[in-house]
């Protein structure tokens, strides 16, 4: 037999209502933490810009490999094999350029340092100095 205080609060339909709620809200918790696995592009590693570009590089340059394959081939004529070389040589330049622009900022980034300038790295990691070497 259930406690008075109990009982009486799980005699209105209302009260049956909020703790079936509540069992079905802690049984959807504890379904998605423990059963629902995360897709593969979730734990997939973002690319970053050079990333992206690196690859349109390596794309552009097989597309000109291709084109003068083809020409050679004789699947184009001398004209369109020029508009397309040209095209695909700007669009290279222009990936070259955004690529230096990119390597550029992220030399130019400072770096946080670990330890103060001038400090002595030996004093650093506990380890005392005499004349310039480490005492162990």
């Amino acid at each position: 037999m259930l406690p008075l205080p109990i009982a009486a609060f799980l005699t209105a339909p209302a009260e049956w209502a909020i703790v079936g709620a509540c069992l079905g809200l802690a049984t959807a918790v504890f379904l998605f933490i423990f059963y629902i696995q995360p897709d593969a592009s979730d734990l997939a590693p973002h690319r970053t810009k050079l990333d992206q570009l690196l690859e349109r590089r390596d794309t552009i340059y097989d597309n000109l490999r291709d084109l003068k394959f083809e020409n050679r081939a004789g699947k184009y004529s001398e004209g369109d094999y020029e508009t397309m070389k040209v095209t695909l040589e700007n669009e290279a330049a222009l990936v070259l350029a955004e690529i230096e622009q990119v390597t550029e900022s992220q030399i130019r980034r400072p770096r946080p340092s670990a330890r103060p300038a001038g400090a002595d790295p030996a004093s650093a990691t506990g380890a005392a100095t005499t004349g310039g070497r480490s005492v162990r």
